[in-house]
């Protein structure tokens, strides 16, 4: 084995640091250690140690921590001198740790566990540390053994204890707070407790993450499911990949199991896939793997043993597989604890919570997530979904007779409940003792219906049949439909002009020849009429030679259409209602979106007359498109309400997805909505998926969702929902593309995540590097130059940034985004180092951003925008030059305190290798700050042209010049500039000074003067 230097060893413990938690780190971290303790070097032997402890911590292996913590506490009882002040509270610190991990290995006696809690005890009273992580600690070592009495009295000790520096953080004591108290039943408590850490009030290194997962049954099982869904999205993003965190990705997964998002869960599961195999830490395992069995079970339960899951050992496993296996792995470790502490707690609630049952028929997560294949298991119900969408206007009776009945006036109304109504007709047959034939007639025209709908092959004879079935039973009125929808179905499928005109007139004399005293012979006759009239438009356009004029097409429909509503008008206001729909279409293809506006309104409101309100829907979704296109948004947002109501009995998913799309986009448009918008896009995308239209009118949905979550600042849930969306919505044009990526990209930068941001900027730029104008693709470009420089890819950055720079100039109407890279490009190169070169390279940059602004200046002089960049690029030259003496000074300090430091051999290793710059001479020094000065004012005169809005600004610009002056030896110059400006605020109206000015200003005097 090699023998790493002391210098490989400092350089490793600082990697692994950095380096991801799991079992690479892990095993790093022992290497090192064990190198340490070869080195024969006590304190980098204590450091190693240290850094394994935490290493084991933040990983599924963290029972091992016992070992090298007991290896640190030997040495620190050898030599107590020997640890600085905070590698003492180091150590005691992980003694909580330490008693966590005791109290979950079962393979550690009772007896032990008690001893080391002792031992924490005695040391830390001792130590004069207050004993609340003792008595924490003693309070789940005695929950989990049965001592409920035992665990109260601690629990009271611990919250009447005083908080001291050994305490954990207010966030993890909220935490366990409130499980607490979850265990004890009281679900509202435990959120009451947890509102300021679950707010982002109190945070630590793994908090809000788990409280947001605990806290996903307590919020469900008191009917808040709003924050458990917001909860779900904001939590399982932070717990994602944390090896320390699957216990928190077993509660997402358990979430999923018990809302109806099986689908969702699965994801999850494949997402951690490499976990599911035996973890090192017991406790873990029966908690992440016991949110996974509730998934599992519940797939059993729906018909999805069969489904592939995940392998485990290596090999494939199926649900029903993994669940027999993951059951006994997790029953085994519930056994072994119930062994060491002689009770069957922990396998009892591990079968409780095995045995859940869900909390929620179905919560829409808005995520999108794969769908199940069908099974023969029967669904649950949707408890989303209110009874009369399930099963129409009733609910189907008992008897038969008036099952069909009812039935029959849904048809006759053209209910959207009919089909349903019709099924169950199906089901219950056959199950009579005799039957109408006139209920099989039934039952076969709405066979033959759906066969017309989906353009069967058979629809014609099948139609044909039922014709004639009717004509058997002398109803000929039903004949007369069926012979009509013979010449729908002709036309559908595009037959000859002449046949489809032949079938529409036998059926106009079917109509015709009705007995006068059928009351729905007018009825027949008009429904003929229109159908003719749509259709003929149909074959006109057919038989009309590719590129000839419509228009006249469209003024013989509209003319039409206008004489079979005036015809027709107060009798049959349905037909009437469906032809001024028709005509309001026609004349927004002739152009016309102002006369489509009342024929709509006309078209909805005959409709809800006739007491057919759903079919007033489409006219009033289409009306409040057309006012939007019209700029009037108040209006379009009416029509949509309105038509929201009157769906309430709809039952088509892609009808109801429209309705709350087309709400949505009013209200996000509307900006001040958020909320509700976010609201009805939710629900919109869950229809659309019921539709089978995900990845169409579901990815759209999605898409507004981000947007209105984002727009409420819930960018975590906006993330979540968006990248779940992404494949489906880069599919619908480069525009889409271009603006789903950088939103993306937005939302990613504000969740502090800059290289994913920065590739959604890259790729959007990508997709517009063809577009014939590169404005766009120039901002892609800055956008993800920001996030690389944030992200610390220098290189990276300044590739994005030449490329903005090259558009923006090939623009040649950017001055200001050019100027804005310009300044990015100084600040970069002087990341590295600072040195003579690298601030040369950022006054070029600086000076070129002068010199584009001045040019704009020449020809735009009055654009308060292009005085106030030229001003703030003077401030930033200041703040360079003002870097590089800073830089300079520092550098003469450090030489002077390391003299003498390398007498023992010991290298520096903070400078990485590079060699220090050339120093700058008094001279040189005090010339740069003449520089900063004269920057400083010519930047507080440009901001002073501006006017009160730059005042902070111009205040920062005085306050850094007259400091400079004060390190030059001229205070009283620093001091006169301080006071010249008190003189000039005083003598503003009050009205026009801002409070923050003076006080600023004459407590900055005050500092200059005592300098002097």
């Amino acid at each position: 084995m090699t023998t790493l230097t002391r210098e490989e060893i400092v350089r490793g413990l600082a990697e692994n640091r950095e380096t991801p938690n799991g079992a690479v780190r892990n095993a790093h971290a022992e290497a090192l250690a064990g190198a340490a303790e070869t080195s024969g070097d006590r304190a980098l032997f204590r450091e190693a140690l240290d850094n394994l402890i935490n290493a084991y911590l933040y990983s599924a292996e963290s029972p091992k921590i016992l070992v090298p913590f007991a290896r640190l506490l030997q040495e620190y009882d050898k030599d107590p001198g020997a640890f600085s002040e905070w590698e003492a509270h180091a150590l005691f610190w992980q003694f909580k740790w330490v008693a966590t991990a005791i109290s979950d290995s079962p393979g550690i006696p009772l007896e032990s566990a008690t001893g080391w809690l002792d031992e924490m005890e005695r040391r830390y009273r001792i130590a004069g540390y207050s004993e609340r992580p003792v008595r924490e600690a003693e309070m789940w070592l005695a929950d989990a053994i049965g001592e409920d009495e035992r665990a109260e009295r601690a629990f009271r000790r611990w919250l009447a204890a005083e908080r001291d520096s050994m305490s954990d953080c207010r966030a993890c004591e909220l935490n366990g707070q409130g499980q607490y108290a979850v265990l004890h039943g009281n679900d509202a408590e435990a959120l009451e407790l947890w509102r300021p850490v679950l707010d982002g009030d109190l945070t630590c290194a793994e908090e809000p993450h788990r409280l947001l997962a605990t806290s996903l049954l307590p919020l469900l099982r008191l009917g808040r499911t709003d924050e458990a869904r917001s909860h779900h999205l904001r939590g399982y993003r932070m717990a994602r990949g944390n090896e320390s965190l699957l216990p928190s990705v077993g509660k997402h997964i358990e979430f999923c199991a018990l809302t109806g998002n099986e689908p969702r869960g699965l994801e999850i599961l494949a997402e951690h896939a490499a976990h599911v195999a035996p973890l090192a830490n017991l406790d873990d395992r029966l908690a992440f793997h016991g949110g996974i069995l509730v998934l599992l079970r519940r797939l059993k339960e729906l018909g999805h043993g069969q489904t592939p899951a995940v392998p485990y050992d290596g090999s494939p496993r199926t649900v029903a597989e993994l669940y027999e296996v993951l059951f006994a792995g997790c029953l085994d470790i519930a056994r072994q604890f119930d062994a060491r502490n002689g009770t069957t707690r922990v396998s009892d609630r591990f079968l409780a919570r095995v045995g859940r049952e869900p909390l929620v028929g179905e919560l829409p997560l808005g995520v999108r997530s794969a769908t199940l294949p069908q099974t023969a298991a029967p669904a649950p119900v949707d408890a989303s979904v209110p009874a009369s969408v399930a099963s129409g206007p009733v609910s189907a009776p008992d008897g038969f007779a008036e099952l069909v009945e009812r039935a029959r006036r849904a048809r006759d109304l053209s209910h959207p409940a009919t089909d349903a109504l019709w099924a169950e007709v199906a089901v219950r047959v056959d199950a009579q003792p005799e039957v109408d034939p006139l209920v099989r007639a039934d039952l076969s025209d709405q066979r033959a219906l759906a066969a017309a709908r989906s353009g069967a092959g058979e629809a014609p004879q099948l139609l044909t049949a039922v014709r004639d079935d009717y004509r058997a039973l002398g109803r000929a009125e039903r004949a007369a439909l069926a012979e009509l929808r013979l010449a729908g179905v002709a036309a559908q499928s595009e037959a000859a002009p002449a046949e489809v005109r032949a079938l529409l007139g036998a059926a106009l004399r079917a109509a015709e020849a009705l007995d006068t005293s059928e009351p729905l012979r007018a009825r027949r006759i008009a429904l003929a009429e229109l159908s003719a009239i749509r259709i003929e438009s149909y074959l006109r356009s057919v038989e009309t030679a590719d590129g000839e004029d419509h228009h006249d097409h469209h003024g013989v429909l509209a003319a039409e259409l206008t004489e079979f509503a005036c015809a027709h008008e107060g009798v049959l206001a349905d037909l009437v209602a469906e032809a001024e729909e028709m005509l309001g279409r026609v004349t927004l293809a002739q152009g016309d979106p102002e006369r489509a506006v009342p024929l709509l309104a006309a078209s909805a409101s005959r409709a809800v007359a006739a007491g057919r309100p759903w079919q007033a829907v489409d006219p009033l979704v289409l009306r409040a498109g057309v006012l939007l296109s019209l700029d009037r948004p108040e209006e379009a947002e009416a029509a949509a309400r309105s038509a929201l109501e009157h769906s309430a009995e709809v039952t088509d998913a892609e009808v109801q997805g429209v309705v709350r799309l087309t709400l949505a986009d009013i209200l996000l448009r509307r900006g001040d909505a958020a909320a509700e918008t976010a609201e009805h896009a939710l629900a919109s995308s869950h229809w659309f998926d019921r539709a089978g239209l995900t990845a169409d009118g579901g990815a759209q949905a999605r898409l507004l969702l981000a947007r209105a979550y984002a727009g409420s600042g819930r960018n975590a849930e906006a993330a979540e929902v968006l990248q779940s969306a992404l494949a489906d919505l880069l599919e619908h044009g480069d525009q889409q593309a271009v603006f789903v990526r950088e939103f993306l990209g937005d939302l990613l930068r504000r969740l502090n995540e800059p290289r994913p941001a920065a590739e959604q900027y890259l790729l959007a730029a990508e997709v517009a590097k063809g577009w014939e104008d590169p404005r766009p693709q120039a901002g892609l470009a800055q956008s993800a130059a920001d996030t690389l420089g944030d992200a610390g890819l220098a290189v990276e950055a300044v590739a994005a940034y030449e490329r903005a720079l090259e558009l923006h100039r090939l623009t040649g109407d950017a001055p200001v985004a050019e100027v804005r890279v310009l300044r990015s490009l100084a600040w970069l190169g002087l990341r590295e180092e600072i040195t003579a070169e690298t601030v040369a390279g950022a006054r070029k940059r600086m000076a070129e951003a002068a010199e584009v602004l001045e040019a704009a200046l020449a020809t735009q002089p009055g654009v308060p925008e292009l005085r106030s960049e030229l001003a703030q690029t003077w401030h930033q030259l200041a703040q360079v030059l003002d870097r590089y003496v800073s830089t300079n000074e520092q550098s003469d300090e450090d030489e002077d305190d390391n003299e003498g430091d390398n007498e023992h051999g010991v290298g520096s290793l903070g400078d990485g290798g590079s060699e220090p710059a050339t120093r700058l001479d008094g001279a040189e020094v005090d010339a740069l700050r003449l520089e900063e000065i004269e920057l400083w004012d010519r930047a507080a005169r440009g901001y002073a042209e501006l006017g009160p809005d730059h005042l902070r600004d111009r205040f920062q610009c005085l306050n850094n010049a007259a400091w400079t002056e004060q390190e030059r030896g001229d205070a009283q110059a620093g001091a006169a500039r301080v006071s010249a400006l008190i003189d000039e605020v005083r003598a503003l109206p009050e009205d026009d000074v801002p409070d923050w000015v003076l006080p600023s200003a004459e407590r900055l005097l005050a500092q200059l003067n005592e300098r002097e």
